[in-house]
């Protein structure tokens, strides 16, 4: 089976998407993988797989942001959501929080839903399939490639859950 990087650099190769990869010491926070890449918070694509209901499913937001749960619930029409723990996460993708790459199907098989913060950037970084691995790519081939739902569900970091 092959690595989840390479399954992403074979997705954009064949897409014909330019990028940019970066090894790096490993990074446990969005910030610490902003500084490793020489980018801004911003930019960074953090991927977050929740259990919505009976499902899980995959988000991706800004690195600055925060998930905004009341948002979700009211999206999907469910009362509970919460994040995949650690034990989940390994389970159902091999992987470690802060490597989950910004991609549901074909790479991780999951539904895709993508924040509009997204769009507020030129840009996207994010770990892909490791915390020593990144990728910087354009939004726009980003959105084509990763074909996700768009939709709003992030807050402000400094916001205590008010958008």
């Amino acid at each position: 089976m092959s690595s989840i990087l390479e399954s992403v650099r074979t997705l954009l190769r064949k897409n014909h998407v330019s990028f940019r990869e970066i090894h790096h010491q490993p990074t446990f926070t969005s910030e610490e993988s902003a500084r490793a890449r020489g980018e801004d918070v911003r930019i960074g694509g953090k991927a977050i797989l929740m259990k919505v209901g009976d499902e899980f499913k995959l988000f991706v937001l800004s690195a600055s942001l925060k998930v905004d749960s009341k948002a979700i619930k009211r999206k999907f029409g469910v009362k509970k959501i919460r994040f995949a723990n650690q034990e989940e996460l390994a389970n159902l993708t091999g992987l470690v929080p802060g490597c989950v790459p910004p991609f549901g199907r074909p790479i991780l098989d999951f539904d895709l839903y993508i924040d509009r913060s997204i769009i507020e950037n030129k840009k996207i970084a994010f770990n892909a399939g490791s915390l020593t691995d990144s990728i910087v790519m354009s939004v726009e081939d980003y959105l084509c490639v990763a074909d996700g739902e768009m939709c709003d569900f992030s807050v402000d970091s400094s916001s205590n859950g008010k958008p």
